[in-house]
C-alpha cells in the first residue's frame, strides 16, 4: 500500500484477526439460535403449538407472544429500531404468565428472563404440567395460541 505507514503483513494479521473473531462470533450466534430453537420446539410441543414455528425468526417470537395472552403483531416491533426492547418486556410478561400455567413461581421468570432456553426446556419435560386453570385462578389472560387459545 502506497503512502500508508503500514506495511503489508499488518494489513493481512488485521485482516486475518477480524475474520476469525468475527467468524467466532457467527458460529455462537448460530449455536445460539439452534440451540434456542430446539428448546423452543419441546416448549411449544407441550403447550400445544405446531413445533416447526420454533425455527422462523419472527414466526417463533409472535407465537411465543401469542402463547403468553399477547398479540402477536408485536414482535413485529424487533424489526424497527429499539422496537425490541419492547418486545422483550412483553415476552417477560408472557413468560410470567405462561409459568403460572405451569406452576412456577416469579423466581422462574428470572430464569427465563436471563437463560430463555434453559427456561424452555425446563418447561418442555415430561414431568412439568401445563394447566390453563391456573391461569383463570390467577386472573391472566388465556394464551392466544396452543391449548386454550381464546378465537380471534
Amino acid at each position: 500500500m502506497s503512502g500508508s505507514p503500514y506495511s503489508d503483513e499488518f494489513w493481512q494479521a488485521f485482516i486475518a484477526g477480524f475474520a476469525i473473531v468475527y467468524g467466532l462470533m457467527l458460529l455462537i450466534i448460530v449455536a445460539l439460535w439452534i440451540v434456542t430453537a430446539i428448546a423452543m420446539m419441546g416448549f411449544f410441543r407441550k403447550v400445544g403449538v405446531e413445533p416447526w414455528k420454533a425455527w422462523i425468526p419472527i414466526l417463533n417470537q409472535w407465537t411465543f407472544l401469542e402463547v403468553g395472552g399477547h398479540s402477536g403483531a408485536l414482535a413485529l416491533l424487533s424489526l424497527v429500531p429499539f422496537g425490541s426492547y419492547v418486545v422483550l418486556v412483553f415476552q417477560a410478561i408472557g413468560m410470567h404468565r405462561t409459568g403460572i400455567a405451569f406452576g412456577k413461581d416469579v423466581g422462574f421468570l428470572v430464569l427465563g428472563i436471563f437463560l430463555p432456553f434453559v427456561w424452555m426446556f425446563l418447561l418442555a419435560r415430561q414431568q412439568e404440567v401445563y394447566d390453563l386453570n391456573r391461569l383463570a385462578w390467577a386472573g391472566q389472560p388465556m394464551p392466544r395460541a396452543g391449548y386454550g387459545a381464546v378465537p380471534r
